[in-house]
């Protein structure tokens, strides 16, 4: 297989259920466990200040949102993973992207568990720094996604798709 084709096939969608071409869903939907486990760090700063249980219990509800958007994320996200060519350095940074994120997300999920041995309506220091430690792993794992994403187009539509943006309105 050429370069050319090996950046042709990891363009392309291996199902609609991945997203039409040019229009992956991974991306849109790694904003549900980002957004939900960005919340519940919030929830739990919170949760310490004030003594709020209701703020305990909703971080907990937030990791567990975000464990259930993550699973969706990361069938997704296979899904585009196995569109892409082996033996690239696309690929190898792909295995690393996932392995960061499967870690994270377990992590998440055990800080979850901590939270309902402990009583989720308490804040629980031990669930907090597995989450912070978790999040920040998800962050390195956010970069390299951004560029299989930005950088080598993984799932992006070609250059000559682009360029019908950009054509002249005729105003």
């Amino acid at each position: 297989m050429t370069t050319e084709q090996r950046i042709a096939r990891a363009k392309h969608p291996r199902s609609l259920i991945a997203g039409p071409y040019g229009h992956p869903f991974h991306p849109v939907a790694i904003t549900i466990p980002i957004g939900a486990w960005t919340a519940s760090l919030v929830f739990d700063i919170v949760a310490f200040a004030t003594d709020e249980s209701a703020f305990a219990m909703g971080a907990a509800l937030l990791v567990g949102i975000g464990l259930v958007g993550a699973v969706l994320a990361a069938t997704l996200g296979f899904m585009d993973f196995t569109q892409i060519a082996r033996g690239t350095v696309a690929r190898k940074t792909a295995l690393v992207h996932m392995a960061l994120n499967l870690t994270a997300t377990a992590l998440f999920a055990v800080s979850l568990l901590v939270r309902w041995t402990a009583g989720a309506d308490e804040p629980n220091v031990a669930a907090f720094v597995i989450s912070v430690v978790a999040f920040l792993i998800t962050g390195a794992s956010g970069y390299l996604g951004g560029k299989l994403a930005y950088r080598w187009g993984i799932r992006v539509a070609d250059e000559g798709t682009q360029s019908e943006g950009f054509q002249p309105t005729g105003r």
